[in-house]
């Protein structure tokens, strides 16, 4: 599999071929498709860098400090 870079280069230029007015139909419709993949395959990978992400900010800096809860905060 590809990286992540490798995979959103490849859906930018799939992005301009379908920006191609000279496109056939049948060509445009599979570029779309291989589009549509790739930016879920993308979107998921960035949800779980998210998620990785969240986790270290709310990792305690020592044992005795309590993680923050964001989505449960009230104080707004």
């Amino acid at each position: 599999m590809k990286n992540f870079e490798e995979r959103l280069a490849r859906l930018e230029e799939l992005a301009e071929r379908i920006r191609d007015q000279e496109l056939p139909l049948e060509e445009a419709v599979g570029v779309f498709e291989e589009g549509v993949k790739l930016s879920k395959g993308l979107e998921r990978d960035l949800e779980k860098i998210e998620g990785r992400v969240e986790m270290l900010l709310n990792q305690p800096a020592t044992p005795d400090d309590k993680p923050e809860l964001g989505l449960f905060d009230t104080d707004e």
